[in-house]
This record gives C-alpha cells, structure tokens and sequence, in this order.
C-alpha cells in the first residue's frame, strides 16, 4: 500500500484553499508551510499566463529523510506515509537538508521538524485529508498508488504518460504526481526570481546568481510571482565543524609518522601534542554539533535509539571510537609505555581517516544539496585538508620541514580540489547553480571579497609562509601557531561558502 496525491493543476485555481485547510487542521506556525501555492508567469506581454503548483511532502517510496534522520523520529508507515513523531526530534535539521523538495519545516516554537503527513490522524478514521476536502475544483486526489481502482490510479491511468513528477533525477520514488502543470513551475530554478512576490515583500532576499550564470538556468520568459522562501538552517557552526574535527583527524594521521623524524626537531611536548591536540579539538567539534541542535537536551536520544541508515549516527560512533583510541595513546604513554602508544596511535591512524572522512558520506545523504553529492571529489579533499591543517597544527612542537612541505603540498591539493567543486562537472543544475553560487558567498557580512576565494588563497598562502620559515631555520613556535590559525580561518572561510552555497538553489 502507498498513499499518494494526484494533484490536477488544470483544474487548480490557486485559491490557497488547501494551504489555509493544512495550517488550521495541523497548527502550522505563522510563516511555515506544509503545503502552498506557487504562482509562475510565463510569456511576455500580452500572452502572459499564471501557472499554479501546488507543493508538499511528496511521500517518497524511498525517502532520504528517513534514511538520514539520527534518531528515528521520521517513519515510512505500512500505508505509505511519511511520518515524523515531533517529541523524538532533536533538532538537528538533517531532514530538511536530505528532502529535494523543501517539504520540511522547523518550528522555531518547539525547535522540532514538522511536515505533512497526509493528515494521517484523518485518513486512520477513514477521512480525506483536509486540503482534498476543501478544494473547490476536485483539483486534489487522494488514494492508493498500488490500488488499481483507486480513484488516484484512475486518474493517472486516464492522463497515461502526461503525469509528471517533480526532480525524478533523484530518485526519490516521489508519490505526488501532478497532471499539466507546467515544467518552469516543478523545475525549481528555470523561472527567474524577482525582488518582490506578488502582494508581498520577500522574508528571504533573491538568488543573487550573476547575470551570466543566470542566463545559463533561467527561461527568460518565466518569473516566479508567489513562492515561499526556505531558510537555509546549516551555517557557521556546520563549517566551523568541519575545520575542527579536521585539525583532530589530522593530528591522528600524522601521530605515528612523528617516530621517523630527528629528535633535535622535536619539542619537549611533542610525545604529546598529537593526542592533546586531536582530544581538544575533537570536544569542540562534540560542542558545535551539540549547540547547533535545536534540542540539545535531546542529544543522547542519539544513541539511546539511533537509526543504523544514518551517517550522523555513524559519525558519532566514528568519532567516539576516535576519542577512545586518543586517550589510551596518551594514558599508556603516561604510564610510560612509548610502544604501547605508538601501537595505539597506527590504530587511530584508521580512526583519524574515518573521522576526517565520514562527513563525505553524511552529506551524500543530503540528496537535497546536489553539490555536496560529489563523493569522489569531497572524500579525498577531507582527508586533504586534515593533513593540512593537521601537519600546520603540530609545527610549533615539530618544526619539521617534511611536516610543513607536506602540509603545503596537501594546501595546493586543497586549492585544486576547492577549484574542482567550483568549475568542474557537476550532473545537475542544482549542483551547477550552486557551483555557481560558490564565489558570491561574502567572506564576511557586507563584505566585497569571497569567501571562497579569500578563504583558498589564505590556507595556501598560510601554508607556504609555515614552510619557508621552517625551512629557513625560524622555529619560533608563536609564529607557527599563527601561521596555523591562520591556515584555519582560510579553511573556515572557505567551509562557510562550501556549506551555505548548497543550501541556495531553490528546490520548489
């Protein structure tokens, strides 16, 4: 059994009957929306037409808010739907980014997720759901997809191959099908955007895609005239993240490698600032993914009941098996056991690159972020930049100068890669707006210069500056940890663009 809509845009009138329907019999907060109304205009004066889609949760067969959420909050019931028990959710937003179709919203009331769920609570006693039951043009059909005399399978077996689905590309399964709607209405992105909607002010300003990069995905005779805005919900602490569980996993792939260099280029600290180093930074990393949950108190549901599918709940195994492994390193050495340690450490060696690593898989799993689906490319640029930020963090203890040409080489590499993400292939428009959208992410507020950009150009530079002081003979420690901080905040600069450009293209 599968419940699904049949959604007949030529009959719609875009009276917004059902979003007014949704909002009262499910409590959606002022702003939020489970279900709305998109009005696309297409043509050019006179022969202009107003299109209506009508968008929500399409009740995907194979659903990736499912797959991704941590704790099992989100459901895929016997009958098809796709439910979210708000008490379980921790707030983590991983759903919003997972779904391709904008189809979950977070109440800033509770700090959980909610979406439609086709009014489950109705169809249970044998009630429709209560936007089919407002509509004034029959616009909206309800039933079984897998029942053959449904009134939903006899409507699509009428419209035969007219029936369309919105992003078949990411093979969702989606369990909405529309019936003439038009393409520049489900295809987000091909209508241009304006600065105002029809009747309103935007709560969100417009895709700010350069006139060139616009041309590229945008119908000139197509414009958005009503829409709802989607926040973008991974910000600061997402990339601050990402820079900090790199410089841990980074201090751990270098660990075992510290035995081959002289002892005369070695601090009196250096038998322990790998594991001092990747255990302080991994508990800032635990910190950042705590606070940016919108339900902190909930963070051990995450391992009371995880979901085994997700890789947020994997990571977090990774990243407390990596956490273990740190701190028996540096006890046995306490205890004065050196080959123990090293023993321990060329196990975290592994530890280290599933740590620098899992991230690649976690946000494959955001099939809503085209760009973050590059798994061939983002793999190897986490462990790149692990070894470089890693390498740079230890240089005040080992000023080596096989340490910093090799954090170098790796910031050259992260250079490539970032240039990659930008200009190379990407197999959607979504990814290749986003791509796009790289270079216009502001390295800070108001500001004129490029994140991603700025933020390249200063790990490679911070990178080299650290090589030619080591390598001209400057061990001075303070300089080294500025030069590593620096190569930091370049990474950070350039995560910040990374993270908030995928989440730019529209996807309704």
């Amino acid at each position: 059994m599968q419940y699904g809509f049949v959604l007949d845009q030529r009959r719609c009138i875009g009276c917004h009957a059902c979003t007014v329907a949704c909002k009262s019999e499910n409590e959606v907060p002022l702003g939020d929306f489970r279900t709305w109304v998109k009005y696309t205009e297409v043509g050019a004066f006179p022969a202009v037409r107003r299109h209506f889609a009508v968008l929500r949760c399409n009740q995907c067969t194979a659903a990736p808010c499912v797959t991704i959420c941590p704790v099992t909050a989100l459901d895929k019931r016997p009958d098809g739907i796709v439910d979210l028990d708000k008490d379980v959710c921790i707030g983590c937003k991983a759903c919003m980014q997972a779904c391709p179709y904008d189809a979950l919203y977070l109440n800033e009331d509770t700090g959980g997720a909610e979406k439609c769920h086709f009014c489950a609570h109705r169809v249970e006693q044998g009630l429709k759901p209560a936007c089919e039951v407002v509509c004034p043009e029959t616009a909206i059909i309800s039933g079984d997809v897998h029942d053959s005399q449904s009134p939903l399978s006899l409507a699509l077996a009428a419209a035969g191959e007219t029936a369309t689905v919105r992003r078949p590309e990411q093979n969702t399964g989606p369990n909405v099908f529309y019936l003439g709607a038009h393409q520049a209405s489900l295809e987000p992105g091909t209508a241009r955007e304006e600065d105002m909607y029809l009747w309103s002010d935007r709560r969100l300003p417009k895709l700010a895609l350069p006139s060139s990069e616009a041309a590229r995905f945008q119908r000139p005779d197509a414009r958005v005239a009503l829409d709802v805005d989607h926040k973008v919900h991974w910000g600061w602490k997402v990339a601050a993240y990402l820079v900090t569980k790199g410089i841990a996993a980074g201090a751990a792939l270098w660990a075992p490698f510290l035995v081959m260099i002289p002892t005369a280029a070695q601090s009196d600290a250096s038998p322990w600032a790998p594991e001092i180093l990747a255990l302080v930074f991994l508990a800032i990393t635990n910190v950042l993914l705590v606070a940016d949950l919108k339900r902190p108190q909930k963070f051990f549901t995450l391992l009371t009941r995880p979901n085994t599918t997700s890789w947020l709940v994997k990571g977090a195994w990774v990243l407390m098996a990596f956490g273990a492994l740190a701190t028996i390193a540096l006890v046995v050495r306490l205890l004065g056991s050196d080959s123990l340690a090293g023993g321990a450490r060329w196990l975290n060696l592994l530890g280290g690159a599933a740590t620098a690593g899992y991230t690649a898989f976690l946000f494959g799993q955001c099939e809503g972020r085209d760009l973050w689906q590059n798994t061939k490319v983002l793999l190897p640029h986490l462990l790149v930049q692990a070894v470089c930020v890693g390498g740079l963090a230890l240089l005040p203890f080992v000023p080596s100068p096989t340490i910093a040409a090799v954090a170098a080489g790796a910031a050259v590499l992260n250079h490539a890669l970032g240039l990659l993400e930008r200009h190379g292939r990407h197999h959607t428009d979504n990814a290749r707006m986003a791509a796009a959208l790289l270079p216009s992410i502001p390295a800070w507020p108001r500001a004129s210069v490029s994140a991603f950009a700025t933020g390249l150009a200063t790990t490679t530079l911070a990178s080299f500056l650290a090589l030619t002081l080591v390598g001209g003979g400057v061990h001075e420690p303070v300089l080294l940890a500025l030069c590593a901080v620096f190569a930091w905040l370049g990474l950070f600069s350039y995560e910040r663009a990374y993270v908030r450009a995928a989440q730019l293209p529209p996807l309704s």
